[in-house]
């Protein structure tokens, strides 16, 4: 029976998973799945022309599917709203298989020439998340949800890639802490914006603030200009 593209692909991520811990997510890794699936070669650079720096996407790709799988079966309406980003965190990182491909992947996109891979990633993880949640912002407000967020998820994987605590709790607590100072920031805006003194002042970062759009989805651009 004939592999669909996204069936290869899957089979090809399996694969690697055995051989990253050693390996990384390299080409050695990626030449040893291609062997151990006996697909053809040139298919599977095909399906993955960077190799096993496509296969670290998809298996972040991956990741976030189980996390908005389980986010939409389970019921957080009773929760804050900070606490319901928490918590899609928290299904995000015990979503991983593998931590030490996390490991592996974290190392490969400090490299300079797969930094902007590992940081859009990132990014699709808390845009994910803000929409799962039901964000409708279409200002900047898209941009600074998104870029803050990021800034939490992004210290908070690196915390829980050291942290032996049992169930992790370590990083939950750590979690909490980075949401808890974003909304002491997010007040600490608020109360400026409300200030007559300072409000002249932003007038002109205001204006050009407004004039920001959040991108169409299936855009690849990251926005727009009012």
């Amino acid at each position: 029976m004939t592999m669909s593209y996204e069936q290869a692909k899957d089979r090809l991520l399996d694969a690697a998973l055995t051989h990253v811990a050693f390996d990384g997510w390299t080409d050695e890794t990626f030449r040893a799945a291609v062997a151990d699936t006996g697909l053809d070669a040139g298919y599977a650079r095909a399906l993955c022309p960077r190799g096993a720096v496509d296969l670290a996407l998809a298996y972040h790709a991956r990741g976030d599917a189980a996390m908005l799988d389980r986010l939409a079966a389970e019921d957080l309406s009773e929760l804050r709203f900070r606490d319901r980003i928490a918590r899609a965190v928290r299904f995000r990182l015990e979503a991983v298989t593998d931590k030490e491909a996390v490991r592996r992947g974290a190392t490969l996109f400090a490299l300079p020439a797969y930094a902007a891979d590992g940081a859009k990633a990132i990014w699709g993880t808390c845009d994910a998340i803000w929409t799962a949640l039901g964000d409708t912002s279409e200002d900047v407000n898209w941009y600074t949800k998104r870029a803050t967020l990021s800034a939490v998820y992004s210290s908070t994987v690196l915390y829980w890639l050291g942290d032996e605590s049992p169930d992790h709790q370590a990083t939950w607590e750590f979690l909490d802490r980075r949401i808890d100072n974003v909304m002491q920031f997010e007040k600490f805006k608020a109360d400026i914006q409300k200030n007559p003194l300072l409000k002249p002042l932003l007038a002109g970062p205001n204006w050009l603030a407004g004039q920001l759009r959040a991108p169409r989805r299936g855009d690849d651009l990251p926005g727009s200009l009012g």
